[in-house]
C-alpha cells in the first residue's frame, strides 16, 4: 500500500517512465503467451516451442535492465534526511523500490493477458476480437496455470534485480570527489568481441545444422548465434573502459576548463553510462547485421510480426535504459552543477561540455558499432 501511495504522489515524468516499463512488460508478456499458444497448438513440436521460449529471454532481459534503471532514478526511493526516523531506512526504501517494480511489471503482464485473450476471441465486444484466433490456437483451451506462471516471470525477476541493484551498501572508504579506479573490463571485453567474431566467422563458413530463428528464417548455425552472444557481452564489458578512455582523450594536450570538465565527468560516470552504451552498441550492431542479411538473400518475408515485436522491444528498452542512465548521471551531478553556477561559471560552459561529451562518445562508438556489424555479417553474406 505504501508503494501505491508513493506512486500517486510522484512527478508525471516519473509516472511516464513507469508506464513505459509497463508497456515493455506487456510486450514481453504477449511474446511469452504467443509462445505458449504455439506450444498448445503444436504439441508435436516441443523442441521448436522450447526454442521460441528461449528467444523470449532477450526482450525479457532488456526489459529487466530498463526496469532497474527506472527504479534507480525514482526519487521516492532515494534516501533523504529524516526518513529513517519514521521507519523508512535504506532497507525499507529498497523494498519499496522492488515492490513498485513488481507492481508496474504485473500491470503490464495483465494488459498482455487481456490483449492476448481478446485476439484469441475469448473476450468479445471490442474491435478486432478474435482477429488472430488461428495464429494463437483459439481452438485449443489455454492452460491458465501455465499462462500465469509465464507472466509471473518478469515481475519476479525485475523486482529481484531492482532489490539487488538498490540494496544498502557500506559507505565507501575513499572520500567524496576522489578519483575513481579505472574500469578493468576493457581488455576482457575486447577479447570477448574478438573471440565472438572468430567463432561466428568459423561457424558461418563451416556450415552445419541450423537453429531456426523466430519469424521465417530457415536456420543459422549454432556457432553463429554463440558468436553474436559473445560479441554482445564483450561490448557491454568494454563500454565503461571506452567511456573512461574518451574522458582521458578530452583532457589530453593542454585542455581548457571546458574540456577538463567534460573529460572529468566522463571518467567519473564511465561505469554508470558505459555498460548501457555498450549494450546499445551491441544491439545496433546486431540489428545492422540482421538487416544486411535480410537485404542480401532472405527476401521480404524473412521476418514475422513476433520477430519484429521482439526486436523492437530490445532496441527500445536498451535505448531507454541508456537515456535513463544519462538522467541518473545528471541527477548525481546536481550539487556540482549548482556549485559551479554559484562560482560564476556561465551556463554556456556546461552546455558546451555536454556537447563535447556527446561528440566524443559518438566519435568512438559509431565507428565501432559499424565495424562490428560489418564483421558479423560477412560470414553470413559471403
Amino acid at each position: 500500500m505504501l508503494a501505491l501511495r508513493l506512486a500517486r504522489g510522484t512527478h508525471p515524468l516519473v509516472l511516464t517512465r513507469r508506464l513505459l516499463v509497463a508497456a515493455a512488460a506487456a510486450g514481453v508478456g504477449f511474446l511469452l503467451l504467443c509462445t505458449l499458444g504455439y506450444a498448445v497448438g503444436h504439441p508435436a513440436h516441443s523442441s521448436a516451442s522450447v526454442l521460441r521460449l528461449l528467444w523470449c529471454a532477450l526482450p525479457l532481459a532488456a526489459t529487466v535492465q530498463f526496469a532497474v534503471a527506472v527504479a534507480r532514478t525514482d526519487p521516492s526511493t532515494r534516501p533523504r534526511p529524516g526518513l529513517s526516523a519514521v521507519g523508512l531506512g535504506p532497507a525499507r526504501l529498497t523494498a519499496i523500490a522492488a515492490a513498485s517494480t513488481a507492481v508496474t511489471c504485473t500491470l503490464g503482464s495483465l494488459v498482455a493477458l487481456l490483449f492476448y485473450l481478446h485476439l484469441r476471441g475469448d473476450i468479445t465486444g471490442l474491435p478486432f476480437d478474435g482477429a488472430a484466433a488461428e495464429l494463437l490456437a483459439a481452438d485449443q483451451p489455454l492452460p491458465l496455470a501455465a499462462a500465469l506462471t509465464l507472466l509471473a516471470v518478469l515481475p519476479v525477476v525485475a523486482a529481484t534485480a531492482a532489490g539487488l541493484a538498490l540494496r544498502p551498501r557500506p559507505a565507501a572508504e575513499a572520500p567524496e570527489g576522489a578519483e575513481k579506479p579505472v574500469p578493468s573490463g576493457l581488455p576482457w571485453g575486447v577479447a570477448l568481441v574478438a573471440v565472438g567474431l572468430a567463432v561466428e566467422t568459423y561457424a558461418g563458413r563451416g556450415g552445419g545444422d541450423g537453429v531456426p530463428l523466430p519469424g521465417r528464417f530457415d536456420g543459422s548455425p549454432l556457432g553463429v548465434l554463440a558468436g553474436w552472444v559473445l560479441t554482445a557481452v564483450g561490448l557491454a564489458m568494454a563500454g565503461p573502459g571506452l567511456v573512461h578512455g574518451c574522458g582521458r582523450l578530452l583532457q589530453a594536450v593542454r585542455p581548457g576548463a571546458t574540456r577538463l570538465l567534460a573529460g572529468r565527468v566522463l571518467m567519473d560516470e564511465s561505469r554508470r553510462i558505459g555498460r548501457p552504451l555498450g549494450v546499445v552498441s551491441a544491439v545496433i550492431s546486431g540489428t545492422l547485421a540482421a538487416a544486411t542479411l535480410y537485404d542480401a538473400d532472405r527476401g521480404p518475408t524473412a521476418f514475422g510480426p513476433l520477430t519484429g515485436l521482439g526486436a523492437a522491444l530490445v532496441l527500445a528498452c536498451t535505448t531507454a535504459t541508456l537515456l535513463t542512465a544519462a538522467l541518473e548521471s545528471k541527477q548525481c551531478r546536481t550539487h556540482t552543477t549548482e556549485a559551479l553556477l554559484r562560482l560564476g561559471a556561465p551556463p554556456t560552459v556546461l552546455r558546451t561540455a555536454a556537447l563535447m561529451r556527446a561528440g566524443a562518445l559518438l566519435a568512438v562508438f559509431l565507428p565501432l558499432t559499424w565495424a562490428v556489424a560489418r564483421l558479423a555479417a560477412l560470414p553470413l553474406t559471403g
